[in-house]
């Protein structure tokens, strides 16, 4: 593994999204520039590969141009909710048959697609990244460059292993001061995203540092980035630090190998930027980002007053189904009851995911409180199944989108936050702040990191857990 940051023969400063294209170029290359370059990995799912399966094949290709690196993950209605849903995956099943595609993950191996590539060491630091899914932005938190596009850009790719860019513009987020307790990664970019907008940073890349971000675990920081592209980012990435290389070594070290070998590029001092953004932490609390923006963010206080009584409350999605989350829904829920006006449904980002939770106590502590575990899927947070809203139901929702209608009907209301408010909210039957729930001793970076797997996790769970008020008993 590459141990320093890596440079270009650029002439003048550059931020980390232009060094990454550079090399990619094989030329120093600046903001504004069209280039064409080598993709490193190309994503597809069950819904938008169809698509690119019917261009690549009318172009007349026969053959992909890199097929050890294109990966399709059936992840939105797998398994099938329908007739329709099991006939259009089942295009993708027979394209990756036909070409013995090698990345192809379904029922067998199941995961959300943002959360199982890097977990399976598929996407590493230094890549050139496109999906055919919007947040395919998550993987910059590894020091990548990773972007959604459309099905017929993903076939570009596909037939000839190359895609172009306009090199975006960058904007620095730098955040400042110690974060608060019951305040993650997910608060930090629902607060970018109230200061500027959804269209804030339209096709320019989000570029996150500062005192925060070092202290960040690599959960929050795929949170971050994941939702770079409610803002209107064209790409979010974080510079690869120690965090970084450690989640990397561990993916290494469990899949035996990383689909390459990662290269780590950071932003020169003196590299220009769009605009700079400084944030303090230390006042921030957990953010509530209202219906129907990502945008319309108010604190955990204002959302407290306005007694926002809920429905369902759903933790899971390519934002916070990580193994961090369902620590934290567990902390909380651990001897308490799920209100009995109140569906709460977890979705574990993968299978692993799963069976790690499983094996650290916390699936059964999630279940005795009332909970209902599903399956990895995208379902819930498109509106597709798992989750769907009826007419004027409200949901609390560690989902990435609140437009409306975006988890069923049109008249039903979702409010993303993070997910100690949705699991504490789960007990209140309204939006409810965590904070008194939360041992910050306890739901340290530590304990909070998903390659740990503590023995003791259950006993601790126990010894911090609030006293049970018996809450929809």
């Amino acid at each position: 593994m590459q141990a320093n940051s890596q440079t270009t023969n650029a002439t003048k400063p550059q931020t980390i999204t232009e060094k990454i294209f550079s090399a990619h170029c094989g030329k120093p290359v600046y903001a504004d520039e069209i280039i064409e370059c080598e993709i490193d990995m190309v994503i597809g799912n069950d819904i938008t590969t169809p698509l690119s399966i019917k261009a690549f094949e009318k172009s007349g290709a026969k053959k992909l141009a890199k097929a050890d690196n294109f990966c399709i993950v059936m992840d939105h209605f797998i398994p099938a909710k329908d007739i329709a849903s099991a006939n259009q995956a089942r295009i993708s099943r027979d394209f990756a048959s036909k070409h013995g595609l090698k990345l192809y993950f379904d029922e067998r191996d199941m995961g959300i697609e943002h959360a199982l590539l890097p977990e399976k060491g598929l996407v590493v630091s230094g890549d050139v990244i496109i999906g055919a899914d919007s947040h395919t932005c998550t993987h910059g938190a590894l020091g990548a460059f990773s972007t959604g596009m459309g099905s017929t850009d993903l076939a570009y790719a596909m037939i000839t292993g190359k895609n172009w860019f306009k090199v975006p513009q960058s904007i620095k987020v730098e955040f400042v001061g110690k974060m608060a307790k019951g305040v993650y990664g997910k608060d930090l970019i629902l607060e970018v995203i109230r200061q500027i907008g959804v269209d804030g940073a339209l096709y320019k890349t989000l570029e996150f540092c500062g005192e925060a971000i070092e202290n960040l675990s690599m959960d929050d920081r795929f949170s971050m980035c994941n939702m770079a592209i409610e803002a209107g980012a064209k790409n979010g990435i974080i510079a690869p630090d120690n965090i970084t290389k450690a989640f990397l070594e561990s993916r290494k070290k469990e899949n035996s190998t990383l689909r390459a070998e990662p290269k780590f590029y950071a932003s020169d001092e003196g590299a220009t930027y769009a605009q700079i953004l400084r944030i303090d932490v230390s006042k921030l609390e957990p953010v509530i980002a209202y219906p129907f923006l990502p945008s319309n963010g108010k604190s955990i206080t204002q959302a407290v007053r306005d007694n926002l009584k809920i429905d369902q409350a759903f933790i899971g999605s390519c934002t916070n189904g990580r193994l961090s989350d369902l620590k934290i829904a567990a902390h909380i829920l651990k001897g308490q009851r799920v209100h009995p006006s109140v569906r709460l449904i977890i979705t574990p980002g993968t299978q692993k995911i799963y069976r790690q939770a499983q094996k650290l106590g916390l699936i059964d502590i999630l279940l005795d409180s009332g909970a209902l575990i599903s399956n990895p899927t995208c379902g819930a947070c498109l509106g597709g199944y798992m989750g769907i809203l009826g007419d004027n139901e409200r949901c609390v929702s560690t989902t990435n989108r609140n437009f409306i209608g975006r988890m069923g009907s049109r008249s039903s209301e979702v409010y993303l936050a993070n997910s100690a408010v949705v699991a504490r909210s789960a007990i209140e039957g309204k939006i409810a702040d965590p904070r008194d729930f939360i041992d910050s001793g306890v739901l340290d970076s530590a304990f909070l990191d998903s390659s740990a797997e503590s023995a003791t996790l259950e006993s601790t769970l126990a010894q911090s857990a609030p006293e049970s008020k018996n809450i929809g008993a």
